[in-house]
């Protein structure tokens, strides 16, 4: 099992090739509305315009949707305990079965957490998948300031990931080599998983020593092979979502005044 957490789309896409800052940063902007918000509307409209934005970003909707399924399972969850554990349970009855009572009030506001979850994941999932690491990391030291310490770090936390997968599977069949059960139980799961733990926090204390042994944290000006530029286009893309979601909050909020007047 491996991971592949580099850019797997076209990068002649326009917005693909913008600088990572931009992207990062415009991903935020333009979540950051949804978590002032609690109506369905809101996320709604903001997925809708995150899947407009997809083909300029070069991402196939089948890729998009092998990285998303993990919300999926976080969607159903939501919907569980809503259903199950909702304190308002206001608007039309639709069917209860026994204590439980399933109403629109109900069904609306799961919507609107299913909806924003899938907001606020989808921006960031589109970034990661069209930016390769390094530039982000040079991006960040070069054009937002970050600490080298910082973003080197994470980048290199980041190149590590994929040897979570490599390091379960050799850990399933050295406890198979040795006899050890390795099924499906909660105590194998737990000990393979503290293993692992194990290994990775050896592997981050060299990672760490390396590093300071070539002056990562010198405070010496470190030279940088790739030159992150920021354009007016990258500025553009920085304003642009922070506008589009002013205008779905304004909007939304517009709407939810009009509402029991047209009701």
């Amino acid at each position: 099992m491996t991971l592949d957490l580099g850019p797997v789309v076209s990068p002649g896409a326009p917005l693909a090739r913008r600088n990572p800052v931009a992207k990062l940063g415009a991903a935020l902007l333009f979540t950051l509305p949804l978590v002032v918000t609690l109506d369905p509307v809101t996320p709604a409209i903001a997925v809708v315009v995150e899947l407009v934005a997809l083909p300029f970003f070069g991402v196939r909707p089948e890729l998009l949707a092998r990285r998303l399924w993990p919300l999926l399972i976080a969607a159903f969850g939501v919907l569980v305990s809503m259903l199950l554990f909702a304190a308002d349970r206001g608007g039309d009855l639709l069917f209860a079965a026994g204590p439980l009572e399933v109403t629109t009030g109900v069904l609306a506001s799961a919507a609107g957490l299913i909806l924003r979850i899938f907001a606020v994941a989808l921006p960031g999932v589109v970034v990661f998948l069209t930016t390769d690491p390094t530039d982000l990391a040079d991006a960040l030291v070069q054009n937002a300031r970050a600490p080298e310490r910082f973003a080197v770090g994470a980048l290199a936390a980041f190149r590590l990931l994929p040897l979570l997968g490599q390091e379960w599977r050799m850990l399933t069949l050295a406890r198979r080599a040795r006899g050890i059960n390795t099924g499906r139980s909660p105590a194998v799961f737990v000990s393979t998983a503290f293993a692992l733990l194990v290994g990775a926090l050896r592997r981050g204390v060299r990672l760490a020593v390396a590093m300071d042994a070539r002056g990562f944290d010198s405070g010496v000006p470190r030279t940088h092979a790739r030159v992150q530029r920021f354009t007016g286009a990258d500025l553009a893309l920085l304003v642009t979502p922070g506008v589009l979601s002013a205008l779905i909050l304004t909007s939304t909020i517009v709407l939810g005044w009009f509402r029991p007047i047209i009701g």
